[in-house]
C-alpha cells in the first residue's frame, strides 16, 4: 500500500536492551521495536528516520530468548508468536548533512521535497516482501527546528516531520519484519527501514 509522504516530528529513543549468559541472550522489546535508516533524495539531501513500532500493552514483558538450540519470543513462560491485531508505527524524519557535500553546497529537506515522497509498507518473510493489508495515517505534523548555529546570518531554516500509523498486524508472526520504504515520484528508493524481532 503506498500512501503520499507529508509531514512529521518527534524523536522517539527506543530501548532494547541484550542480556547475555554462557546459555543464552536476551533481548528486551518492553519500549517496542526500534526502526532506524539514513536515506538520501537522489542528486538531493540526506536525512535521518529514527521510529519505533509499539502497541498498548503487547511489548511489556516481551523478550527474546536465544539458545543454542532454539528463538523464541516469549511473555513469562508464554510463547508468543503473533503480532496483535493492530500495530502503531512513528517516525520521525530529519535533514542530515550528506558525507560529500560540503557546507557551500549542502542542501536541506523542504516542504516541497517531502511532500513529493511515497512510503510503502511491507511484510517481510525471507525475500518474500508483502503489502500491509491496513495502513491508517493518524498523524502527520512539521516542526521547525533549531539551527546549529542561530547566531551565524544566512542559516537555513531546517525542518523534521512526525509520522504516525496504525498498521494492521492480524495474523503477522512474530518472525516477519516489517519494512517501510520511501520513494522519489521517479520511483527510485530514497531510504528503506525495518524493525524487526
Amino acid at each position: 500500500m503506498s500512501l503520499a509522504v507529508l509531514l512529521l516530528f518527534s524523536p522517539v529513543a527506543p530501548s532494547l536492551v541484550a542480556q547475555f549468559s554462557h546459555e543464552k541472550k536476551v533481548w528486551n522489546y518492553d519500549d517496542g521495536l526500534e526502526m532506524m535508516t539514513d536515506g538520501q533524495i537522489s542528486s538531493g539531501p540526506c536525512f535521518s528516520i529514527d521510529g519505533r513500532v509499539t502497541a498498548p500493552h503487547y511489548f511489556e514483558n516481551l523478550k527474546r530468548v536465544e539458545t543454542k538450540t532454539e528463538t523464541t519470543i516469549r511473555r513469562g513462560k508464554h510463547l508468543v508468536s503473533q503480532f496483535p491485531e493492530t500495530l502503531h508505527l512513528s517516525f520521525f524524519l530529519y535533514d542530515l548533512p550528506c558525507t560529500i557535500q560540503s557546507d557551500d553546497t549542502r542542501t536541506y529537506l523542504t516542504h516541497a521535497l517531502v511532500s513529493t515522497l511515497r512510503i510503502s509498507f511491507y511484510w517481510k518473510r525471507g525475500m518474500d516482501m508483502r503489502p500491509v493489508n491496513v495502513v491508517m495515517p493518524k498523524l502527520f505534523e512539521t516542526r521547525r527546528l533549531t539551527p546549529y548555529a542561530k547566531e551565524l546570518a544566512g542559516v537555513s531554516e531546517r525542518f523534521g516531520w512526525e509520522f504516525d500509523f496504525d498498521l494492521s498486524g492480524a495474523g503477522v508472526p512474530v518472525t516477519d519484519s516489517l519494512v517501510i520504504i520511501l520513494r522519489t515520484p521517479d520511483g527510485q528508493i530514497a531510504a528503506r527501514a525495518a524493525a524487526r524481532m
